[in-house]
């Protein structure tokens, strides 16, 4: 890991972490689903499950990155990649990210065209089982996603300290060539780093102090976006804790060559930063103020979301019998 990687702090960028997973996943899944004879295809990041960041990396680290794949259904693939990082002085090694991420293969004859996965050979009954209740699980939260499209932030003129305005950024970029794959529509990874980046801003924004990605909801990719699109990376404060800030990030397209679509919502996901001192110790984060019946609902939603996850780690740090 480089200076270029990582914050002034010397704590490596989550959206490069991001980048570098998806990078993983892409390449194991589409070998897989060209492994046999037939209509050959590039496999595309549909969806990525929640992914917590277990311990910061930091500058001069080398980071170990490694994807398995461990189901297929019909028409898609999930993978799961663990990142270590390495201290190369001591060798000591260290989980920093585990997640998972589902792929779907497009034909290179017709990008729009979904083909089928070969199967793959599970080493006992009970793992494929396991990995079909996780595919219906994640096939229905998709379907339940909330696209709203026209639901768009708008920057407010002189807002208050610790409010929603007051943080919200937005960033504008131009999908370029380096951006894309051979077949001219945008890595998932490159659009995960650009959400991860203006979540750290509207963190950064709302703290001022230094800020780092604590975990990442489960980030969907809503519909393709393809070379010289303009795209809108817009990011909010929807709910604080003592210790933590839950940011909501929406991804929209305008194909500006081409007027016969219109813009769109991409990707949207929830990211979750914590404020770190010099030391690298936790510290409080100022509380977030909602102040119209939109940002009071998003304020209760962000905090069902917090209870529900923070249940979760109690019950996953309980003993067991």
């Amino acid at each position: 890991m480089r200076p270029d990687d990582a914050n002034v702090a010397g704590n490596v960028h989550g959206g490069t972490i991001l980048k570098m997973i998806e990078e993983a996943g892409v390449i194991i899944s589409t070998r897989h689903c060209n492994s046999q004879n037939g209509e050959r295809c590039v496999a595309v990041l549909a969806r990525v499950e929640r992914t917590d960041f277990l311990s910061p990396m930091c500058i001069g680290e080398v980071a170990h990155v490694s994807a398995e794949i461990t189901y297929t259904s019909k028409h898609s693939v999930e993978v799961q990649v663990n990142v270590m990082s390495e201290n190369i002085l001591t060798g000591t090694k260290k989980l920093t990210n585990k997640a998972t991420l589902w792929y779907v293969p497009l034909s290179l004859k017709n990008v729009d065209k979904v083909l089928e996965v070969p199967p793959v050979v599970y080493s006992r009954q009970e793992q494929e089982e396991e990995g079909r209740r996780r595919y219906e699980a994640q096939k229905l939260e998709r379907m339940q996603t909330k696209w709203r499209n026209g639901d768009i932030t708008q920057p407010i003129l002189n807002p208050e300290p610790n409010t929603v305005s007051y943080s919200q950024s937005s960033l504008i970029h131009l999908v370029g060539p380096s951006d894309c794959t051979l077949h001219g529509f945008v890595h998932g990874g490159v659009t995960m780093k650009l959400m991860d980046e203006v979540a750290g801003i509207v963190a950064a924004r709302h703290c001022k102090t230094n800020i780092v990605t604590a975990s990442v909801d489960a980030i969907n990719f809503h519909d393709k976006i393809r070379k010289g699109c303009v795209i809108t990376i817009s990011g909010r404060m929807t709910f604080t804790s003592n210790k933590s800030m839950e940011i909501e990030v929406l991804v929209d397209a305008d194909p500006v060559v081409d007027n016969s679509q219109e813009r769109y919502r991409a990707a949207s996901a929830f990211f979750t930063y914590v404020s770190l001192s010099q030391d690298g110790r936790s510290l409080p984060v100022p509380q977030l103020v909602p102040e119209t019946e939109d940002e009071k609902k998003r304020f209760e939603e962000g905090k069902g979301r917090y209870l529900q996850m923070k249940a979760k780690r109690q019950g996953q740090a309980e003993p067991q019998p």
